[in-house]
């Protein structure tokens, strides 16, 4: 008999849920950097294993919310907990717990959701005793059934998680095709790798203020080539002549980095145009989050 198992990965900015779920996948799903707050939406990755198949929920980080995407980006960890058959929730071997985590930890324990404590980032530890602590420290919560390290950057013990999961997977049907890897839009993926290499290449205020979306998606007829219309949208004139640079240099860095990214999951040349536009404030004005579909 088939079986699945929905789990979400919750935790803290920058704690490596996205890393992991592209590592556990094998495929590249989320986009990865070190920026905290990275992830803006519920990425989903698709794992099938002969008769299990696990349906990975990668969620944006939990954090003190300042505007109201980061108030939807909260819900959207907090509303995942609600669906899930099991959780992984994420920590740093070092550093005191921040209070979001521990109301992640509150919610997780009251919606009764089965939780797996891992520890990320083994290849920072300075010891062993340290580790001990830590999981001690996480053991005191009585929540996690299991507590386990692991280094995703220098992949250890990663896919051991795929056991320790296996025990909560419900009987009954595959809900994607055996060989789906993730369930997000080819436009999506687009615009999520443009905005990574936006929070790669620009200084720490302006990838946060940035929206991505695909205005045009066309296969053509005659050759194998996709065209691709893209909208990147900005909060302020300044944040918009950084974005384009001198000369266009940055834009055209960007957006030809996007373009090799996009070409190799897309299986087809593309060819990719960028545009930017200014939207003052977007991050606080519900119209617009609804158009860029920042669900509510």
């Amino acid at each position: 008999m088939t079986s699945s198992i929905f789990v979400a990965l919750v935790g803290r900015p920058n704690v490596g849920k996205s890393s992991l779920t592209n590592r556990l996948v094998g495929e590249k799903v989320a986009i990865v950097t070190s920026k905290p707050q990275t992830t803006r939406t519920r990425i989903t990755g698709i794992v099938t294993r002969g008769e299990i198949q696990y349906v990975l929920l990668d969620t944006p980080g939990i954090h003190r919310a300042r505007t109201k995407l980061g108030q939807r980006m909260g819900k959207a960890a907090s509303d995942s907990i609600a669906e899930v058959d099991a959780a992984l929730m994420l920590f740093e071997p070092y550093g005191e717990l921040n209070e979001s985590e521990l109301q992640m930890i509150a919610d997780l324990k009251a919606k009764k959701v089965p939780s797996i404590g891992v520890i990320n980032k083994t290849d920072t530890l300075k010891n062993e005793q340290d580790l001990q602590q830590r999981k001690e420290q996480l053991a005191e919560f009585g929540l996690f059934e299991t507590i386990t390290a692991v280094s995703v950057r220098a992949d250890e013990h990663c896919e051991e998680l795929f056991d320790l999961l296996k025990p909560y997977a419900i009987e009954g049907p595959h809900y994607f095709p055996d060989d789906a890897y993730t369930d997000m839009p080819e436009k999506a993926l687009v615009a999520e790798v443009l905005r990574e290499k936006m929070l790669l290449h620009l200084r720490d205020e302006i990838p946060h203020g940035v929206a991505v979306t695909v205005e045009r998606f066309k296969e053509r007829a005659d050759k194998d080539l996709i065209d691709i219309d893209v909208n990147i949208y900005c909060e302020r004139k300044s944040h918009k002549g950084m974005i384009i640079g001198k000369g266009g240099q940055m834009l055209k860095r960007i957006a030809s980095e996007a373009r090799v990214e996009c070409e190799e999951f897309l299986g087809a040349k593309v060819n990719l145009q960028c545009w930017v536009k200014i939207k003052d404030d977007w991050r606080d004005n519900d119209f617009l989050l609804n158009n860029f579909g920042f669900q509510k």
